[in-house]
């Protein structure tokens, strides 16, 4: 028998699961992504019965939200987002800035230590963007085009500006034990490299926009080495990377196909990353963070969400559900996970602070995408 055989088995196996547990919850009205993390929570080491190889699920995720953020920075044009956004240009980096120091502020208070309050507050300011877009463009979708736009919109310039306040902070604290000077300079010098990246891709997808199978491999390959590149040599964590490569390639006719025949791979990664995110839960560990969930989930539907609603509302956005928009983006998804991680593997957080927030992107999730649907007040 080939040595590989049990290890494509497991991921057959998992992927199988994932997509009857994502179909059942979805007859229930529930979304598909709460099934494929409770998959991964059912093969975990710390639940009863079959454990699937966390290394090589841990492999597929990063790979998974490597395309996945790849993706997303592709499909923000900034010149679409100077036209077309209008006041979120300068409300929503205000907002996630505010955000982020009161997050930041309330978990120093809480008795976090400042590295830690400070990868937490940035963590409380990015959504998941897997969510806001199952949300814009769900079959049971409830929101009206005006709220579409601007979830949509909301989300990519908190993206950018998340993303942003995330590499700055990462550099002040020192990526990779160097000093923060040296760490942002590597930064800077990243994005010459992916600028430098984008002004080569399409001239070279364009050559090859004819043959399916060498578009593809290049699409893929440019996002998996620009987030590698940018890891191994710029110490810039990969998903990180890999959404400043794709923010620099920008928007045209040939990265939009690039984006169009990357969507099928990055969904079945997408569901392993959600499935590694499951298996990452301890539930013994979870009645030692009960207190931090709760500062957490507080944190993220209350002091981020409350506030957008808030925001919305004040500034008048026309013919937005004020609610939507606010409960549509509490919640914290793929870039938490990431900063979360890195705050762990360098002690800058402790294992329940960690489980504290796996534990609430999981339950912000749920929330969000069913109570987003149809509020109580409107039978």
């Amino acid at each position: 028998m080939d040595a590989s055989s049990p290890a494509i088995l497991e991921i057959g196996v998992v992927l199988l699961a994932a997509a009857s547990a994502g179909l059942l919850l979805r007859r229930f009205g529930l979304p598909a992504v709460i099934g494929y993390m409770l998959v991964g929570l059912l093969v975990s080491p710390f639940t009863p019965g079959y454990v699937a190889d966390r290394h090589q699920l841990q492999l597929f995720a990063d790979i998974g939200v490597v395309l996945l953020l790849f993706e997303v920075g592709i499909e923000i044009d900034p010149r679409e987002l100077r036209r077309g956004r209008g006041r979120l240009l300068w409300i929503v980096p205000f907002h996630t800035v505010a955000v982020a120091a009161a997050s930041t502020g309330i978990a120093a208070a809480a008795g976090l230590a400042w590295k830690g309050a400070v990868i937490l507050g940035v963590s409380v300011t990015l959504s998941s963007s897997v969510v806001v877009v199952n949300v814009t463009r769900s079959r049971r979708r409830v929101t009206n085009e005006a709220t579409r736009h601007a979830l949509l919109g909301w989300s990519v310039v908190q993206d950018v500006t998340g993303v942003a306040i995330a590499a700055a902070v990462l550099a002040a604290l020192g990526l990779k034990s160097r000093p923060p000077w040296v760490s942002m300079l590597l930064i800077v010098a990243f994005v010459f490299v992916a600028v430098a990246a984008a002004r080569l891709l399409p001239h070279v997808l364009r050559r090859v926009e004819n043959q399916p199978d060498l578009f593809l491999l290049f699409s893929i390959a440019a996002g998996l080495s620009l987030a590698a590149v940018g890891d191994r040599v710029f110490g810039i964590p990969l998903a990180l990377a890999a959404f400043v490569g794709g923010l620099a390639i920008g928007e045209g006719p040939v990265t939009t196909e690039a984006r169009t025949r990357l969507l099928p791979f990055r969904d079945v990664f997408a569901v392993l990353f959600f499935v590694a995110v499951g298996s990452l839960i301890d539930p013994g560990a979870i009645p030692e963070s009960l207190g931090w969930i709760a500062i957490v989930v507080c944190l993220v539907l209350a002091i981020k969400g409350g506030s957008i609603y808030a925001v919305a509302r004040a500034v008048r956005l026309p013919d937005v559900s004020h609610w939507q928009l606010g409960l549509g983006l509490g919640q914290i998804g793929e870039f938490s996970f990431v900063l979360a991680s890195v705050g762990a593997a360098k002690g800058w957080i402790a294992p329940h602070i960690y489980t504290a927030i796996l534990s609430t992107v999981v339950a912000s999730i749920a929330v969000v995408t069913v109570a987003v649907r149809k509020p109580p007040w409107h039978r």
